[in-house]
């Protein structure tokens, strides 16, 4: 899964800025400040990494099903968790 770290803990500025992380480009470690939001490339994250985190009470989930992305939420940073091909998110617990 591909992961875009997004820096902020409101979620009204991630709200505003999201369609636009979700259609950026950025490269690998990539790193570029949308609204004042710095939003950077955090490579590849395993399949093991979204069900660990999801288990922790700190860490808000949040899904577009329509696009099958995943959003956690936690500290002061918002994390967009994209499937690359052949892979499908899928949530237990």
């Amino acid at each position: 899964m591909k992961c875009i770290s997004v820096y902020t803990d409101n979620f009204e500025v991630f709200s505003d800025v999201f369609e636009e992380v979700i259609e950026i480009n950025l490269g690998e470690n990539d790193e570029r400040e949308l609204q004042g939001i710095t939003v950077s490339d955090s490579g590849e994250v395993p399949e093991h990494y979204l069900e660990r985190m999801a288990k922790k009470p700190e860490v808000v989930v949040m899904r577009d099903k329509k696009r099958n992305i995943t959003i956690l939420q936690h500290g002061k940073v918002f994390e967009i968790l994209i499937p690359t091909e052949d892979q499908e998110v899928v949530i237990t617990g």
